[in-house]
């Protein structure tokens, strides 16, 4: 399974694709099973087409947890629940099923989707 995320150029909010659109709540992205790998490039390719609207989008990988589904890796769940400083601050403030699942979840330390970014000497 796998979705489409970006940050929002105006603000640097983390957003996520849902049919055509950019919504900031990760339980109101779209998912993608593996035989819509076409429709996750083409939301891909939209995104960026879209400079002035979102920055470098990309998919990211997700994986079924108690309550639902979440990122694979930790990366990608810090920004789904917005900032770390404070629970009270952010899209983890708002609470309910999709939050709880991405705070119990727990795997791979880096985004499989963004490892040909990574240059290590």
């Amino acid at each position: 399974m796998k979705a489409v995320t970006a940050n929002r150029l105006s603000d640097g909010e983390v957003v996520f694709w849902k049919a055509g659109a950019w919504v900031e709540g990760f339980g109101d992205a779209e998912l993608f099973d593996e035989s819509r790998d076409a429709e996750v490039e083409a939301a891909v390719a939209r995104g960026k087409a879209q400079p002035t609207v979102i920055v470098d989008p990309y998919p990211i990988d997700l994986a079924p947890v108690e309550g639902g589904l979440a990122p694979v890796s930790y990366r990608e769940r810090i920004r789904a629940l917005g900032p770390t400083n404070e629970p009270t601050h952010g899209k983890q403030a708002v609470g309910g099923e999709v939050i709880e699942a991405l705070r119990h979840a727990a795997g791979a330390a880096r985004s499989t989707g963004r490892v040909d970014l990574i240059r290590r000497k």
